[in-house]
């Protein structure tokens, strides 16, 4: 039986040797501008006469085509520069660590890693942008606790958190510090609650807007000491910081990946670690256990995804990459002088991420949901 190419070459043989008529060899003859419709109606005719067995292996043809696309795609992937999607302005924590990831993962994967700064609404913008990209592994989304779970519970979101992204690798953890402008006259913790309650309302703290954990630990810690504070959103860490060394806002919660320097400079004051353990890379700051607020404790994450549909193998070779880059010493180095404590190795994986994803989105949300927490 002859091939349904060998027979579709032999009628396109037979049209080429009977000459069409033309306006040119007709004068006489009206020129016919084609009609879209009419021709999806022919070809649809066509179609339909077509051998059954013929139209089921162009249809399988048409089922197969994307996947073997992507496969394709994923066997020689990557093969151009790859973006991470970065929710917060540079200077900032997640900043700082998508930078030093990206400068080993370029040597890993062969290709440039490019770091693309996209702020606002709480890290929304840049999520929502990276979840709309192709699932070719060549858009990254790099993200925290705020970006990845509470935005959930705080924004509408026209993506879902868990089920819109495939994870690639958690990165790592750290503590938070509770800070005030050096201005402020208390000594240590109870002095500045103290201070606080003397001053109900007046003084202002720095968060990374409504829903944000920062903002969350504001308001659980005025619940927790019967204060009461003004919150300033800001649209990353950095400026924040920024503002507290210049007097402009009283108090921030931040991470010490950058307010260790300005604690160390003494251009603001470090009251407490909420942690049980002392900060190894600043021993001389107490834990909230010590510092008369016990129990008070709070840490912060950072972890990498992808678009879902993005194949596995991409996903692999993401993986891969991530892990080495964890693993050389400079980048150990330079994250642990920051405070950043990487992920042990056999917590770095996609399977670790999404259930240590699962586990704080039921530990945070009830908890937002309590305190009536909803982004405007």
């Amino acid at each position: 039986m002859k091939s349904v190419c060998h027979r579709a070459t032999t009628v396109l043989k037979a049209a080429a040797i009977i000459p069409r008529p033309t306006p040119e060899s007709h004068p006489e003859m009206p020129i016919r501008r084609p009609d879209p419709a009419n021709r999806h109606i022919r070809i649809l005719r066509h179609i339909r006469k077509l051998p059954r067995r013929t139209f089921l292996k162009f249809a399988a043809a048409a089922v197969v085509a994307p996947a073997f696309s992507r496969l394709a795609t994923a066997q020689t992937y990557p093969t151009r520069p790859i973006t991470i999607m970065v929710p917060f302005p540079p200077g900032g924590a997640t900043d700082v660590i998508a930078r030093n990831l990206a400068e080993q993962m370029k040597v890993c994967l062969g290709q440039p890693v490019i770091i693309v700064n996209v702020t606002g609404a709480g890290g929304t913008i840049a999520t929502g942008r990276a979840v709309r990209a192709a699932p070719d592994g060549y858009t990254l989304s790099i993200g925290n606790r705020d970006t990845h779970v509470t935005n959930g519970a705080t924004y509408t979101l026209q993506y879902d958190l868990l089920n819109d992204f495939e994870p690639v690798a958690p990165l790592s953890t750290t503590l938070f510090l509770l800070l005030a402008n050096k201005t402020i006259p208390a000594k240590d913790l109870n002095e500045f609650i103290a201070w606080l309650k003397a001053n109900p309302g007046k003084a202002t703290a720095g968060s990374l807007g409504v829903g944000g954990i920062t903002y969350v630990l504001g308001l659980l810690f005025q619940k927790e000491t019967s204060t009461r504070f003004q919150d300033v959103p800001y649209r990353g860490g950095a400026p924040a910081l920024q503002d507290l060394v210049a007097g402009q806002i009283d108090l921030a919660i931040a991470d010490p990946t950058t307010s260790l320097p300005f604690v160390r400079a003494g251009l603001v004051k470090a009251y407490a670690v909420m942690s049980k353990a002392r900060l190894a890379q600043a021993p001389e700051i107490p834990t909230v256990d010590e510092a008369g607020l016990p129990g008070f404790y709070a840490s912060h994450w950072h972890g990498l995804w992808v678009p879902k549909r993005t194949p596995p193998t991409v996903i692999t070779k993401l993986n891969a990459a991530v892990v080495d880059s964890l693993a050389d010493p400079g980048v150990r180095a330079h994250l642990a002088e920051l405070g950043q404590e990487i992920f042990p190795r056999d917590q770095q994986t996609p399977e670790a991420l999404r259930a240590f994803q699962r586990t704080e989105f039921e530990k945070w949300w009830p908890i937002i949901k309590e305190l009536g927490i909803k982004a405007e």
